[in-house]
């Protein structure tokens, strides 16, 4: 029998750089249930990641359909890869995709980013991936507290009991 004097998690730090929904969402999830959990939470969109947090794009984000090894058909069956590059299956299958989770009363983007917020989390964009897409910080939701440099942002994350998470 072993004993440790491990003490809880108390902060989270979850780094978001891909713009799929399932890479998005599992990033909203992971930073809303530390904020339920009492929780610190922060969280940093960079490449591809910021269009979650891109007005024009934030209702835009799509399901990998090519090069997504675990995606399946309906019924269970492997989803063929060269599948997803036919014209309207990436579409289709995110319809599905954002259809089921509204089924199961999963918020869109722009309402995590609130719930996330008014648990007290804090939502960050990345300044490198911002100047690389010319964006500027009015292109942002409103909820995205401001641009950082990752060192900056690490600078944040620090302190014990701390577990930076990248999706």
């Amino acid at each position: 029998m072993s004993t440790t004097n491990e003490s809880p998690l108390k902060k989270v730090c979850i780094i978001c750089a891909k713009g799929t929904i399932e890479d998005v969402y599992a990033t909203l999830v992971m930073a809303n249930g530390a904020v339920m959990e009492g929780m610190e939470a922060k969280v940093f969109f960079t490449f591809f990641g910021l269009d979650a947090i891109t007005k024009k794009q934030m209702k835009r984000i799509k399901t990998a359909t090519v090069g997504n090894p675990a995606m399946r058909a309906p019924g269970g069956l492997p989803f063929p890869t060269i599948l997803g590059m036919i014209p309207g299956v990436e579409a289709g299958v995110s319809a599905m995709m954002k259809s089921q989770m509204y089924k199961l009363d999963i918020p869109p983007v722009d309402e995590f980013l609130e719930m996330i917020t008014a648990g007290g989390g804090e939502i960050y964009a990345c300044k490198l991936a911002m100047d690389m897409f010319k964006l500027e910080k009015e292109d942002l939701h409103e909820e995205v507290k401001g641009v950082l440099t990752i060192g900056d942002f690490y600078g944040k994350c620090g302190g014990d009991n701390t577990q930076i998470i990248f999706t």
